[in-house]
Order: structure tokens, then sequence, then C-alpha cells
């Protein structure tokens, strides 16, 4: 009997309208307003990213939440991960995650990524002023606690051995981290979690060490260090023809970042962390300036990326098995896996031919 895995879509809440973002960037904005203002760069950079079967959504709606559940099931996707916004007691776009747990529908797996990052100006480009701080306290520690184990206790939160999976960003941005890990377990205890949570940081923004001594069971490869521009390849081909186009952005071949990742092996760590693939990446519809874009994804390249990955991926046990899929709707990103007019369902039929293996 093979090896089984549990594919976790990120989904990225951002598609109704909130009034903080009203106020921000302009009434009814939402991330569609990001991608139908999109256009080309240059030559055959593709550019604007158009929905197809699910269409301009608005997560507001429980019938599109439970569309986006069923496509991700359809396709072999196990469970969503969706970004959670806490800032000191406050909340940004949280409607849709506690009208999921309010309802009990889509009867989908789901966890909770914290996206503990302050807001700024820098998606348009303009200038880096925050807009939403951030802050960390003690007595917040357990407020936002207090919220998450009300989510946590709902059947269908994604647990290891019955403790709730729970991810943070930006681990490095917290002070005094390992104590509010410990302040979160002890309260997870005390309300029938005997073993506490399993929490997760990221491999992004600089943080690449062994989380478990600040008390993480494991980490998520977020982003793969081949998305960064200042990698140790050969750039010169790629440098001379952005230089050619007058680019201010920084640009890379997704063929060249999926062969890069091929070459490398996983599971070198010293500690446990679970591989993500991307099915594309170019925030050029955020940015006016200084847009990460990887050109030239197909669904071809993603599903090798993606059998690669999940063969040379050993679970760490029966139930620590996941793979991250980053991201299910990340559309101003140019990193989503459902259907746009341009690919249709190609890559999600990639994803399905790959899971099916690992069932």
């Amino acid at each position: 009997m093979g090896k089984k895995l549990r594919a976790l879509g990120v989904v990225l809440p951002q598609f109704h309208p909130i009034p903080e973002n009203d106020e921000w960037w302009g009434k009814g904005f939402t991330e569609w307003t990001n991608v139908a203002k999109a256009t080309p760069r240059f030559r055959g950079h593709y550019q604007p990213h158009i929905p197809a079967d699910l269409g301009f959504y608005d997560l507001r709606l429980e019938e599109a939440r439970i569309a986006q559940a069923e496509l991700a099931k359809q396709y072999g996707i196990y469970g969503f991960c969706y970004y959670h916004y806490w800032f000191h007691g406050k909340q940004l776009l949280e409607r849709p995650v506690n009208e999921i747990v309010a309802s009990g529908k889509p009867d989908f797996p789901f966890c909770l990524c914290w996206a503990n990052e302050p807001w700024g100006r820098n998606w348009d480009g303009s200038n880096n002023k925050i807009i939403q701080a951030q802050e960390y306290s003690k007595s917040d520690h357990l407020k936002h606690i207090s919220y998450l184990l009300d989510i946590f206790k709902d059947k269908r939160y994604i647990k290891v051995k019955g403790r709730p999976l729970f991810i943070i960003y930006k681990v490095k941005a917290i002070p005094d981290v390992k104590d509010m890990v410990e302040i979160w377990n002890a309260e997870a205890k005390n309300v029938g979690f005997e073993n506490g949570l399993y929490v997760l940081s990221t491999t992004s923004h600089g943080f690449n060490d062994d989380p478990t001594p600040l008390g993480f069971d494991a980490s998520w490869d977020f982003l793969p260090y081949i998305f960064s521009y200042e990698t140790n390849f050969n750039f010169r081909v790629i440098r001379k023809i952005h230089k050619l186009l007058g680019l201010k952005d920084r640009l890379n071949l997704y063929g060249n970042a999926v062969d890069r990742i091929l070459q490398e092996s996983q599971n070198l760590k010293c500690w446990k962390e679970y591989p993500c693939v991307c099915p594309g990446w170019d925030n050029s519809p955020r940015r006016k300036t200084d847009a990460i874009i990887l050109h030239g994804s197909t669904p071809e390249l993603y599903e090798k990326w993606l059998a690669n990955t999940c063969d040379k991926f050993e679970p760490f046990s029966e139930e620590e098995n996941f793979v991250f899929l980053n991201a299910m709707n990340e559309w101003a990103e140019g990193n989503h896996l459902e259907p746009d007019l341009k690919w249709g369902l190609k890559y999600l039929e990639a994803t399905k031919r790959i899971l099916e293996m690992y069932k």
C-alpha cells in the first residue's frame, strides 16, 4: 500500500467588499478590482487573468463558497487553508470563515493561516504607508486564542492526531513568539484539546530556521526560495531581456524555476517541513512597479513540479502528510488553480491526475 497525501489549497478571502477597503482603495474594492484592471507589460505577458467557471464570485454568498469547495473536492484537493487576519483584536475579511462555521457549509475540511503582517499601501506601488498596523501583547494572545478555539472545535477543522492545525505566516514579527505558543497550547488543553495545537511556521520573509525550539511542530515551505529574484543560478539572458524591455519588474521564467526545484532534494532539513507547489506567480496587477513575474507557467510544467514533489515527499506520520497548493485563488498574483478563460480546468485536471496516485 502506497503513501497517502492530503493536498491543502490556500484560499484568499478578499473577494468581498469591506468598509476598510472602501475607505483605503475606493468604494466596492475587492481583489477583483486589481484583477480586472491588469494589462500586459511586455509582449507575451499573460494579463489579465479572467475567471471562467466560478466567475467573479462574492465570498459573502454561501453558494459561492460551496461552489469553490465542490470544485476543489472534485479535483482531489483534501481541504482549504484560509488566510486569517487579526490585528490586536481587530479582524478583517473574517466574514467568509465566520459564516462557514456558523452555517456548517460547505462540508469541506479547512484550517487557518494567520497572515500577521501589517497592511500598507505598497500594493499600489505608491508608498509604504501603513494603513492597518499590527501589534502584539499577552492580553491579545489570550483574546485571539479564545476566538480561534471556537473555530477549532468545528468538526471540519483539520487536526493532526486531535490537535488543530494552525499556521503563522510571519514568525519573526512576533516578539516572544515561544511564549505566545505556550499560552495558546495551555488554553487549548483547558478546553479539551489534550495535546494542544499543531502549529506551523512558514518559510518566508527571511525565516528559514528550525521553528521547533520556538514551540512549533513543523514548517511549510510557503514560497520555494527559487521565486526570489536573488538566486544563485544564471540570470544573464533573462536580465538582458529584462533590460531591453525597459522593465522595472523582477522577471523570471516559471520553467527555469521548476527545473531548478526538480534538481533539489526534499526532506533534507533537520525538522519537519511540508512542501508547496505554486501554479504561477505574477503580482503585477497589484503593483505599478517592482512586481515579481514568473513568466510562462503552463499546466504541464505545474504538473511536472507537483508530480516530483509528491513522489519525493515522505509523510512524517499517517496524519502528517500535507502538500500545500499555493494558491487556489490568488488571482491578483497570477497564482490560481481556479479556472480562467485561457487554461480552463487544465491546472485542476493536472492536480487530480497526480493526487489520485496518493489517495
